[in-house]
């Protein structure tokens, strides 16, 4: 399997971040798999006229190319020519070098949410008129008209890269849902696994970043609504967002980064917060939150707002 990597319109976070795969690292998992990484700007030796080349023959076709990953959204702008990033050497904008490449690739993948949606790169006015791949926001309509697969993150997560490459190399079919998104860890919200859980289930919240509550109510976090398994299986074997005191921003979703709110401001109206869980009618979760915050032990009622265990679990005589 031949694989080419484009940093598009990005930070080059994801490739930082696929580098953090462990057990096995990203390299090992790419040579067990079988897949041959063509050309990566980052990380292969060819450079100049020899990348040039490597380029030139995947798109004209005198060498295969399995799998064409893209991190980084796609600069059209100005006027739809894509010249405000051009591929260094070649003339040719990073715009035309993706629609050449993805038209001879049997597998197309966006890596990140940049890649897959726009993200951070469009966000704002979008000067450059970034989009996804296949997607512009939330609606369909980038510059890749083939099936994508969006491994959306910022970044996203090594073991979602390393998942997908694998599945593609083994002949699997990945599973997508409605935006494209791998179901393996889409069909997971970011609140399955978080050790927070305790104090949402009493709607016991914390009230600033140094606490250990709940960060729904008061700190906009969003992970009963966020698609992902970063509680499930974390990242570097042991982290997460809401596991380091951080409220989940849903960064896999379309348009995160322009959620109109500060991030870590829960938006409400008469005192009831606008997001709720997902699939949860609003007067059932008025109902019982009034009846988990009257039931609240103290022992969560006081962690919550401290920011370490100040009250230990009452020990059981047997």
């Amino acid at each position: 399997m031949n694989l080419i990597w484009l940093q598009a319109a990005g930070c080059g976070g994801c490739t930082m971040s696929l580098l953090c795969a462990e057990s096995p690292g990203a390299l090992e998992m790419l040579a067990d798999a079988g897949i041959k990484v063509l050309w990566h700007p980052a990380l292969s030796v060819e450079t100049g006229e020899e990348a040039r080349a490597i380029l030139e023959d995947a798109a004209e076709g005198r060498i295969p190319l399995d799998i064409l990953c893209v991190e980084g959204a796609v600069a059209r702008g100005p006027g739809g020519t894509g010249r405000f990033q051009m591929l260094s050497g070649t003339g040719q904008s990073m715009m035309a070098w993706v629609q050449r490449l993805a038209a001879r690739a049997r597998h197309v993948v966006a890596v990140g949410t940049c890649a897959a949606y726009g993200g951070v790169t469009a966000a704002g006015g979008n000067p450059t008129d970034a989009v996804g791949l296949a997607y512009d926001g939330a609606r369909p309509g980038g510059v890749v008209p083939q099936p994508v697969v969006n491994i959306a993150g910022c970044p996203t997560h090594p073991g979602w890269v390393t998942e997908t490459l694998s599945l593609l190399a083994a002949g699997e079919a990945v599973e997508v849902d409605g935006l494209g998104r791998p179901r393996f860890y889409a069909d997971h919200l970011v609140h399955h696994g978080c050790p927070k859980n305790e104090f949402y289930e009493y709607k016991a919240s914390a009230t600033a970043l140094s606490e250990i509550g709940c960060m729904m109510e008061n700190l906009g976090c969003i992970g009963t609504q966020a698609v992902g398994d970063c509680n499930i299986r974390p990242w570097n074997g042991e982290g997460s967002c809401t596991r380091g005191g951080y409220p989940c921003i849903s960064c896999t979703a379309p348009g995160f980064e322009d959620p109109t709110h500060a991030f870590v401001e829960t938006p409400k109206i008469a005192g009831i917060p606008v997001g709720l869980p997902t699939d949860m009618p609003k007067a059932w979760f008025m109902a019982l939150a009034s009846l988990s915050k009257a039931a609240t032990p103290a022992r969560i009622g006081q962690n919550a707002r401290a920011d370490r265990v100040v009250v230990p679990p009452t020990l059981r005589k047997k």
